[in-house]
């Protein structure tokens, strides 16, 4: 067989050349070998991935594996985070009331926080006189009758208006907090300052009277 240059063609027509191409590339062989777009993507993150930790551990202390530290630790914050400002939290924060169900009047709170005070059980002792406390503050007015108030919101409203007994008022919502909500046990030292604090609230009047 004799071949000859002038057998090949020296000038492609480009629009043949096209149309071979297409033809070619139209095989089912090449579709079936191509990778789906989905795995496109996944090819391209783990290349991504794998060049961003190569450049850090070169940077990183301890290489890879305190690039990985790095990272658990930043998971470990974002997680922090998310439990003290997030849904977590906010529930955890509704469940942390004064009154859990139906209001009594102050005067039924203090008769039963005195006989759980003399029969030794100072965890109730401790909780209805601090209830007894916010209690007697919203039928002055002085805070409103509101369901779902904490501890220390109780505490901050009404130490606006009773200044001099600001203090005492955060101190009582703590010692609340503590029995009611941290697993503390109730003292008579807690409940004989609940039984103060409330005396002193009794006593003074807010600025805006006072004032007036």
């Amino acid at each position: 067989m004799t071949f000859r240059l002038t057998d090949v063609p020296v000038d492609i027509d480009r629009d043949a050349a096209r149309r071979a191409a297409e033809e070619e590339l139209s095989d089912p062989k090449y579709r079936d070998a191509r990778p789906s777009f989905l795995q496109e993507i996944g090819q391209w993150l783990g290349e991504q991935l794998e060049r961003l930790l190569n450049s850090l551990s070169s940077d990183v202390p301890g290489g890879i594996f305190g690039v990985l530290l790095v990272l658990a630790l930043l998971i470990v914050l974002v997680v922090v985070i998310r439990l003290r400002t997030g849904k977590v939290a906010r529930a955890a924060r509704a469940d942390r009331v004064v009154f859990g169900g139906q209001r009594k009047n102050a005067d039924d709170y203090r008769r039963s926080a005195a006989e759980a005070a003399a029969a030794g059980r100072f965890d109730d002792a401790v909780r209805d006189r601090f209830r007894a406390v916010v209690r007697a503050l919203e039928e002055r007015a002085l805070l409103d009758v509101r369901s779902g108030r904490t501890a220390d919101e109780a505490a901050a409203e009404a130490g606006v208006l009773l200044p001099n007994v600001a203090d005492e008022l955060r101190q009582g919502a703590r010692l609340f907090d503590d029995v009611h909500y941290g697993g503390r046990e109730g003292t008579e030292a807690a409940y004989q300052a609940l039984t103060e604090l409330d005396e002193r609230c009794r006593r003074e009047r807010p600025v805006a009277m006072a004032a007036s």
